[in-house]
């Protein structure tokens, strides 16, 4: 009884805070994006870089923009952890392989954080800050770009501009991410987070053995990791570990701020489109699947048929911490999923069938609930233009959503966007199963092994980054085959997303008139909703049938 008042008092704190921030920060990102000033700092940089800050770009030139800056991302990243043995604060680690540097430079410039090292080991600290965590921010920003280069598309007319990219990752840098972060590192290192630049130092325990502990700019790390939806952990145990994520209180700030900026973008959405019950009819879908993985997730793993000592303890607590307990590990595994975050305080692998088969269905959504930053808005927005289709079939007439017709050019962008990610996976993922080197890699057979190839390949093609731990990922195939899953899951849904937004920017507004599906009531928040749950479950009933159903049902 206390652990469920505690958890359900967590959740409503949770909730009651998101809530508040809605509003202040999806007007004030709205606010950013439309503002027609630029700060002294911003015009430095444009200056800095060549940039025209008054172009207005077609899409094709915002996404070269997207695109050029991305590689050059990677490119640096990858010479950096080629060359850290040579760089300050090296910490004496050695220099990354090739196919590992690869994999590492692709999932923190994709907002993935994929690690297929061990975090405190792998890397220096001048690597850390200079190289890692500044794609924690740009990569951010990205997505978050791109979702308000679409919104452009649906307030514009007559016109294939949609913005600028550099001034909107320029702004979406300089005054959303770098000022939050900067708070939020001081809070966690008031809640005990670790902050400072030592290497290891070797201590004595309490039981007389020695240890090696690793000190490191740990807060500022996290505070980014978790606000731009990255995921990845400065030590191996992510946020597991005692110097990364110390108490219930740093654990549930964490889960605050992977979950706040996307929860707001639906009110950035609604005010950019000049109609607030646009944002939230999106925001209440995101809320919906939000809140029934997190009641699924933790009734599993509360309610679990593992052993006799595990139904003691309050749960299935195997591969959790004791300070977080079933209630907030749960509520971490659920969050971090649903958004493109990855980071975890818990091991996936140890859930049950259903808790670890719900994170991976999460995952399989699309992470659109509410998704990463940026990601997850562009994401449902997708989805609710083919659900403005399907009920346009329904009734017979040309679909139109926010004034905008929904012809065959734009269906077919939205259906390349939602068929991506899932042949990456499933195509991965038969790959990996096929070859018989890579099964070896599998430390688990059967539906659970199977589970675990399934999991990696979800979630790099989707940008998560979390993992299941039976998977010895660090191999050349495997390096190679994830770094191109997150590529490929990351940019080619980029390029379709900018496509339909300068689609929908040529078009004129059409009147709402009698026949016009209305967006923002309680009817299309469930076509919606029902859409998106129809759709994965179509898609991959049969891979996860394979997997944790198949591990379920013979469990």
């Amino acid at each position: 009884m206390p652990d469920t008042l505690a958890g359900s008092l967590q959740i409503l704190a949770l909730a009651g805070a998101l809530a508040l921030s809605y509003r202040p920060l999806g007007d004030y990102i709205a606010w950013l994006l439309t503002a027609p000033t630029h700060w002294r700092v911003e015009r430095l940089l444009y200056r800095a870089g060549g940039v025209d800050a008054e172009a207005d770009q077609r899409w094709p030139v915002y996404l070269s923009g997207v695109l050029a800056f991305s590689t050059v991302c990677v490119l640096f990243l990858y010479g950096f952890l080629r060359l850290q043995t040579q760089l300050p604060l090296s910490l004496g680690t050695p220099r990354m392989t090739g196919g590992q540097a690869f994999n590492t430079a692709v999932a923190f410039v994709t907002n993935t954080d994929w690690q297929s090292y061990p975090g405190d080991p792998g890397v220096g600290h001048l690597v850390q800050m200079s190289g890692l965590a500044v794609q924690n921010f740009v990569s951010a920003a990205v997505g978050m770009a791109v979702v308000a280069a679409l919104i452009r598309g649906f307030t514009r007319a007559r016109t294939e501009r949609v913005g600028n990219f550099w001034v909107d990752l320029t702004r979406i840098v300089v005054r959303v991410l770098l000022p939050l972060a900067f708070v939020f590192a001081i809070v966690l290192v008031a809640t005990g987070v670790v902050q400072n630049l030592h290497g290891a130092r070797d201590l004595t325990t309490i039981a007389g053995g020695d240890q090696s502990l690793l000190g490191g700019p740990v807060a500022s790390q996290e505070a980014i990791k978790e606000l731009g939806t990255n995921g990845g952990g400065f030590f191996a145990a992510n946020s597991a570990h005692p110097f990364e994520n110390p108490t219930g209180l740093s654990n549930l700030v964490e889960i605050y701020l992977l979950l706040v900026i996307a929860f707001s973008l639906p009110r950035t959405f609604g005010r950019m489109v000049e109609d607030h019950r646009q944002g939230y009819a999106i925001v209440s879908v995101m809320v919906l699947v939000w809140a029934a993985s997190t009641a699924l997730v933790t009734a599993s793993e509360l309610h679990s048929t593992g052993s006799d000592a595990g139904h003691e303890a309050g749960g299935m607590m195997e591969g959790k911490e004791q300070r977080f307990g079933v209630w907030a590990s749960a509520l971490f595994a659920a969050s971090t999923t649903l958004t493109s975050t990855g980071a975890v305080n818990s091991a996936h692998d140890s859930f049950t069938p259903g808790g670890g088969g719900m994170t991976l269905f999460n995952m399989m959504l699309g992470e659109i609930a509410p998704g990463g930053a940026g990601s997850g808005l562009y994401g449902i927005l997708i989805l609710a233009i083919i659900t403005v289709f399907i009920a346009g079939l329904m009734v017979g007439r040309t679909p139109e959503y926010l004034g905008k017709k929904l012809r065959g050019r734009e269906i077919k962008f939205a259906s390349l966007y939602i068929l991506t990610t899932p042949a990456i996976v499933l195509i991965g993922t038969g790959a990996a199963m096929a070859l018989p080197g890579e099964r070896a890699a599998m430390l688990n057979t059967g539906p659970h092994g199977f589970s675990e190839v399934l999991y990696a390949f979800t979630s790099a093609a989707n940008n998560n980054g979390s993992a299941f731990a039976g998977l010895a990922a660090h191999t050349t195939w495997y390096n190679t085959a994830l770094g191109l899953a997150m590529l490929f899951g990351r940019f080619l849904p980029v390029v379709f997303v900018l496509a339909m937004a300068g689609s929908l920017a040529g078009q004129q507004h059409v009147p709402v008139t009698v026949g016009t599906l209305p967006t923002c009531r309680p009817q299309f928040v469930v076509l919606l909703t029902a859409v998106v749950l129809g759709v994965v479950g179509l898609t991959y009933f049969p891979a996860l049938a394979l997997g944790p159903l198949a591990e379920g049902l013979g469990g």
